[in-house]
């Protein structure tokens, strides 16, 4: 059972300051829609094309061109507010915000600011220690992505690739919930967890489908709780965004470093400024970017080619109807059907992937075997090899056959264990490597029991001191299934052993 401490969350304090401080972040995470076109245009947004291949004469800003929207984004959009238990908009409106930047050739941006898609929701984050955070979500709008500025191909002269201009991104802007490093990662851990369920974003950071802004604060003890009760800003300290981070361990060092440099402003006798920075992780500092715009910086005013978005709560209800079991849910189901810890049901659920594979294998067997077999010898192998769960030369059906070996007593743990690691190498089935390669189980207990009681005759010394201090009898076991290839069924050993050992 998670223990919510949404109310009183336990503050971040800082090390090295001279007074103590609490930590106030808040994020907006820009998720790209998984869509095989951009939000306005038909236009491709396949990544790793060739610069300005995947580029439509609207996403160039060509003369007289206007956009269409793109009706899959639109229920991508609702479809991830439902999954973050939001309020979905049935009317919503887009927004151009006003600025220049050298790839985006409209000279503007098309957003929503005033009636943005999805309204207020929530994730739940479970930490580290057993017990969960609530971060409220604030909104959620579509916009479109920019393009990329190129700097390092020519010492004189910058280029442009089109390519990500007009896809279709989802700002989910959170509430200053946060309270800490560790906190800020686990939630955009959760957040992209959820969004893969749900098909709406693939969450790789790396090539920049999910990146995200973090706005850190200080504040004196007790002020934090003050806002959770007035919800009046002035209780935090100024807020400061880092922008464009791409890695949950930067985010954490990023929230560090600004906090301890806001921390020496402020103790200094100094006024932190509003604004934007990045974070520099070879020289663990941030640095300023740009003063902090608002809104009325961006000149917003409604987009003049596109009408409102008016959505029907049936076509909701019917997205909401196809919508599949999300991480909590199917973690708690697998706790419940499976008999699994909290920790094994955390990993089994991590990703889709992985939860089918272990549906798949636990499918009318032990759910705890199977766990352990999927957890610790497949997962672990995996990771050894840098390979994923989609790639794995070994099939549920394979490692269900594996465990069924078990579960017969045709083979051991042991065995089972050279078994895997047979079929992983080189493939085949598992039943049929077992009969071929002679790997079956001694369960023959005549044959066991002459092999023990060679043993015994053959080790006298050792006999005694075992019926003087009994632990010593795992030695015998040992020596016996050494000398039966490890095949004897472990458990008639053992029982043998202790039986002979009595006299």
């Amino acid at each position: 059972m998670l223990d919510l401490t949404y109310e009183t969350p336990t503050p971040k304090r800082i090390a090295g300051a001279k007074d103590d401080w609490e930590l106030v972040i808040g994020m907006e995470v820009h998720a790209q829609v998984s869509s095989n076109a951009k939000l306005f245009s038909g236009a491709s947004t396949t990544f790793g094309a060739e610069p300005n291949n995947n580029v439509a004469f609207v996403d160039a800003a060509m003369p007289g061109m206007l956009p269409v929207i793109n009706e899959y984004c639109v229920e991508q959009a609702v479809r991830t507010g439902l999954g973050l238990k939001a309020e979905i908009n049935l009317k919503s409106a887009f927004d151009r915000k006003n600025y220049f930047y050298p790839d985006l050739p409209q000279g503007y941006q098309i957003s929503q600011l005033y009636e943005p898609i999805v309204g207020e929701g929530e994730v739940l984050v479970e930490m580290g220690d057993g017990t969960a955070r609530l971060v409220r979500i604030e909104r959620i709008h579509m916009e479109q992505d920019a393009g990329k500025s190129i700097h390092d191909m020519d010492p004189n002269m910058s280029f442009v690739d089109l390519n990500r201009t007009g896809v279709c991104l989802m700002e989910i802007v959170s509430r200053p919930d946060i309270r800490g490093p560790e906190e800020a990662a686990a939630y955009l851990g959760k957040l992209r967890q959820i969004l893969r369920y749900l098909g709406t974003c693939n969450g790789d950071m790396q090539s920049g489908a999910m990146r995200a802004d973090v706005n850190v604060s200080i504040c004196r003890p007790g002020q934090y709780e003050k806002y959770q009760e007035t919800q009046d800003f002035s209780h935090l300290g100024t807020r400061c965004e880092i922008k464009n981070m791409n890695s949950m361990r930067f985010i954490q060092q990023a929230i560090e470093v600004e906090a301890r440099r806001q921390i020496a402003i402020v103790e200094g006798g100094g006024e932190v400024v509003q604004e934007t920075r990045l974070f520099d992780p070879d020289k663990q500092e941030t640095r300023s970017m740009r003063s902090k715009e608002e809104a009325h910086d961006y000149r917003y005013f409604p987009d003049p080619d596109l009408l409102p978005l008016e959505i029907e709560q049936a076509w909701v209800d019917q997205i909401a109807a196809t919508l599949p079991e999300l991480p909590d849910a199917k973690k708690a189901r697998f706790i419940k059907d499976f008999g699994l810890s909290d920790y094994d049901a955390s990993v089994l659920t991590a990703d889709l992937d992985s939860s089918g594979y272990f549906e798949e294998v636990a499918k009318g067997r032990d759910g705890k075997m199977a766990a352990n077999w999927v957890i610790n010898e497949l997962f672990g192998r995996l990771k050894k090899d840098d390979t994923d769960i989609t790639d794995s030369p070994v099939s549920p059906a394979q490692l269900g056959g594996v465990i069924d070996l078990i579960a017969s007593d045709a083979i051991s743990g042991k065995i089972a264990k050279d078994l895997f690691e047979i079929v992983y190498t080189d493939g085949g089935d598992p039943a049929q490597i077992v009969e071929e390669r002679g790997m079956k189980q001694v369960t023959d207990t005549g044959a066991i029991e002459a092999a023990v009681d060679e043993i015994i005759a053959a080790n006298p010394d050792q006999v005694a001191k075992a019926q003087e201090n009994p632990k010593l009898a795992g030695w015998f076991v040992g020596q016996v299934m050494k000398a039966t290839g490890g095949k004897a069924n472990p458990k008639a050993v053992n029982q043998l052993v202790a039986q002979k050992l009595k006299g």
